[in-house]
């Protein structure tokens, strides 16, 4: 057995393990750090199997295979698969969180950071995966989950995708192969996530709705966005028991309720990391985008917010106009602008709130005096600082990871 791995980060090195486990005689090939044309350009007709890694487009070779794809393959168990362009990885932890509850045997995996592949060969027929589904492990989808869910849909990704037709294509495949048989979960108040269920042969299930109180209380992140993912997770376990939303609220309120409130949240994903001197800080380091940090934004409408912002921007600054819109928001009274999008929003606006920082440690200790000016000088709510780049981490930092966590010490330092 001749394997050629097309890309070797976490998957990659998980498939070696994996495939190297199954077949004794196995051998592999590594291709990392190749351009989609380099890779197409060679000969593969010696190799039995190529894998491909989520971040390599489809080279349409024989005997390609995607990671993902070969997981869905030989899957024995129902798989509830989870995309958006935000909050995917929360509502996946909300579906775990109520299947915990449930006392469903369940597994977490994909994009949310365990490769699916480790967990093939625990599963049994009676186990449940939840699988989070970024467009690249999407893209050339031949199987769709027995449970899709489709969040909002905003552009993302342009700089790998070939436009938004290519990505929104790909998150279409999370339905593409669905039937009568199967349940689709999608946010209706975005217009390319009902033009996506339209298509749908599969049961479709709107979100959001209404929810007890007693059910909305039990989410503990804050955000009227969070009460929707909850609501998400809620319907695609209910799909899950082939339920509707209501029978599953009326039959399991005390389960729900528990799942809900045990999930404390992701990290970087509005986390609350502490409250110093009457200043709240919190990180949000995932939102690489303006949909997010607006999303992040409007979680906070009664507090005074000094906001640290930018980075790697991901459209060649085109979305410089749209980040500036957002950050006219009442409550905003700093802004700290960091990396390469920052600086670049320092010369295209002249804004008396901007103060540029030349490392993030300049911009957390910014924020800090800032913010306590500001509980100084009003009897408001409290101040909150808030990291919401709306950019990547590249020109700066490893990744949004490292970034993430920088932040948190340099925070938890204060």
């Amino acid at each position: 057995m001749r394997i050629a791995l097309l890309g070797y980060g976490k998957e990659g090195q998980a498939a070696e393990k994996y495939f190297k486990n199954k077949y004794k005689d196995a051998t592999f090939d590594i291709f990392e750090n190749e351009t989609p044309e380099q890779l197409r350009a060679r000969d593969y007709s010696a190799y039995d199997i190529i894998l491909r890694s989520p971040s390599i487009p489809p080279l349409r070779l024989e005997n390609e295979s995607s990671l993902t794809r070969y997981f869905f393959a030989h899957c024995p168990c129902p798989i509830i698969g989870v995309t958006a362009t935000k909050g995917k990885g929360t509502i996946c932890s909300f579906i775990k969180s109520l299947l915990d509850a449930d006392g469903q045997d369940a597994y977490l995996v994909g994009n949310i950071g365990t490769p699916a592949i480790e967990i093939l060969d625990d599963l049994q027929p009676t186990s449940i995966v939840v699988y989070e589904m970024s467009s690249f492990q999407l893209w050339d989808l031949e199987k769709s989950p027995f449970v899709a869910v489709i969040g909002q849909l905003e552009p993302d990704h342009l700089n790998v995708h070939e436009d938004m037709v290519d990505y929104l294509g790909a998150k279409a495949n999370i339905t593409k192969h669905q039937t009568a048989q199967d349940y689709l979960v999608y946010y209706s108040k975005n217009l390319e996530t009902v033009k996506i269920a339209k298509t749908s042969k599969a049961q479709k299930v709107p979100y959001p709705f209404e929810t007890p109180t007693d059910v909305k209380t039990a989410v503990k992140l804050p955000g009227n966005h969070n009460q929707e993912n909850a609501m998400a997770a809620i319907a695609a376990v209910a799909c899950y028991k082939n339920i509707s939303p209501d029978e599953y609220l009326a039959a399991s309120a005390k389960q729900i309720k528990q799942g809900l409130s045990n999930f404390k949240g992701l990290p970087h994903r509005l986390e609350f990391i502490r409250e110093l001197n009457g200043i709240k800080y919190y990180d949000d380091n995932f939102s690489t985008n303006p949909s997010s940090t607006r999303v992040a934004i409007n979680s906070f409408p009664d507090n005074p917010l000094v906001i640290i912002i930018g980075g790697r921007d991901k459209t060649d600054n085109q979305d410089l106009p749209e980040i500036y819109e957002l950050l006219q928001a009442k409550n905003i009274k700093k802004i700290i602008l960091l990396g390469e999008s920052g600086h670049a929003l320092a010369e295209k606006y002249q804004d008396g709130r901007f103060t540029l920082a030349e490392s993030l440690e300049e911009a957390v200790n910014l924020a800090k005096n800032t913010a306590e000016q500001i509980a100084l000088d009003t009897s408001a709510n409290s101040p909150v600082v808030l990291m919401s780049p709306s950019a990547a981490s590249f020109d700066m930092f490893k990744n949004v990871y490292d970034r993430g966590n920088q932040y948190k010490i340099l925070v938890g330092n204060l």
